[in-house]
């Protein structure tokens, strides 16, 4: 009888498998706009102790906030080409310098002219450069899959900052004074810089990758000159189609009803109410805390269901939450009002996810740029009302017809949502996009 001796099994090796380098991107892209942040999170902090300290009105701080909001959004697309000009590294080094510059600098001003240049022109040049627009470009380019993922994780740490800076910003505000809030916010843009210089990479190519999920290698583009006209001739093509007015209006709408009014005016409207301001600012950090849950939510959505009709019903939800705001607002917090702040957090930025996969569908390679305008309108919305605000508050003695009437431009924005076409698909369209 013969014994039959089977050959040793053989296991192969199992392969260590690393962790693509779009995901360190992401990740230092992640902190740079947390760092960034406390910018946003100080100017609804500084009516009142600018009001009592100087006596300037609240539409006079207001309008300074507004030039801050409106060129946040007017900046974006020139430096999303500019990005393509420099690279990523440079401009957003030097927007965080001129975030700290024009943030230190407000300690030592006297008259309102100085607090236009500081916080309205020198931070909101620098604030538009770390806008959104920055979180699309770097999706763009080092990935191809798990695009509204990453940039739902992106525009969620705009949040988190917010979350991080604004009780402690208050906790200055009220034990101290504004000037060492300010002094915070410039330091904290200063801290971010080395790991933007050391960490950040421009494109895949840079480090001899493909972009997560790309079947090939994509060489690094030449850098792109003219970014000025660049961004000007994108914007003259785009305006010529019926998608980039709707998600223009859709969004100024999400800007106005956000960044112009909630975060700028409700911790004053809270405390017309009797509500100390650390508890206004707290509940405005919540709302930080449920946005991050909320924007990586619908960046998860975005990949799986229809854009359009997520938008619709993310501003329908937003309007109906507002107008039940006036009713909410109360010396203390109570369950009604927590019950608002977790609704209207999970719904604070949820737009945009679904805004930049329709830019991507309607404008190809040019969609970081064509977002960059579609955020401009954003912040001119948001400006509109941080000035309108305060003006009607300054005339009327109260914030509740600004809640109403954003209430109601929330529900004409989810009707514009609706009507967007989408745009016909070509045999180009099933090859996942290399740039």
């Amino acid at each position: 009888m013969t014994q039959t001796t089977e050959a040793p099994t053989v296991v192969p090796e199992r392969r260590r498998r690393r962790i693509h380098r779009a995901w360190f991107v992401a990740a230092v892209t992640f902190v740079t706009i947390i760092g960034a942040a406390a910018f946003r999170s100080l100017p609804g902090l500084l009516i009142d102790p600018l009001h009592q300290e100087y006596g300037w009105s609240r539409g006079t701080i207001g309008a300074a906030v507004s030039i801050n909001l409106a060129l946040y959004g007017l900046t974006a697309p020139f430096a999303a080409a500019l990005m393509d000009r420099f690279g990523i590294r440079r401009v957003v080094a030097v927007a965080l310098t001129v975030i700290a510059i024009g943030s230190g600098l407000t300690v030592w001003m006297t008259a309102v002219w100085q607090l236009l240049l500081c916080w309205g022109l020198l931070v909101g040049l620098g604030s538009g450069s770390m806008a959104l627009a920055f979180a699309a470009t770097v999706t763009n380019r080092w990935f191809t899959e798990r695009r509204g993922l990453v940039s739902g994780i992106l525009t969620a740490a705009s949040a988190s900052g917010q979350l991080i800076f604004l009780p402690l910003l208050s906790w200055m505000v009220t034990r101290h004074d504004w000037r060492p809030a300010a002094v915070t916010v410039a330091l904290a843009a200063l801290a971010v810089v080395p790991f933007v210089w050391l960490l950040l990479r421009d494109h895949p190519a840079d480090v001899g990758l493909k972009p997560y999920g790309a079947r090939e290698f994509v060489p690094k583009p030449p850098p792109v000159t003219g970014a000025a006209r660049r961004a000007v001739t994108v914007l003259l093509s785009a305006v010529r189609t019926g998608p980039f007015w709707l998600l223009a209006g859709t969004f100024a709408i999400c800007g106005a009803s956000t960044n112009g009014l909630v975060q700028t005016h409700f911790v004053p409207a809270a405390h017309d109410h009797g509500m100390p301001v650390t508890a206004a600012a707290s509940l405005l950090a919540v709302i930080g805390v449920f946005d991050v849950v909320g924007t990586i939510a619908s960046g998860w959505f975005t990949d799986r269901f229809e854009p359009r009709r997520l938008l619709a019903v993310y501003y329908a939800l937003r309007g109906v939450s507002l107008l039940f705001l006036p009713m909410l607002l109360a010396p203390t917090v109570h369950p009604p009002m927590i019950f608002f702040i977790v609704f209207y957090g999970l719904d604070w930025v949820a737009t945009v996810p679904p805004t930049l996969a329709l830019c991507r569908e309607q404008y190809g390679d040019d969609s970081a740029i064509v977002f960059g305008w579609v955020l401009a309108s954003h912040q001119v919305g948001a400006a509109l009302v941080a000035f309108l605000g305060g003006v009607a508050r300054d005339l009327s003695g109260s914030y509740d017809v600004v809640w109403y009437a954003s209430g109601a431009l929330c529900a004409a924005a989810a009707l514009m949502a609706l009507v967007i076409r989408r745009r016909p698909r070509t045999p180009a369209d099933a090859i996942p996009a290399v740039a």
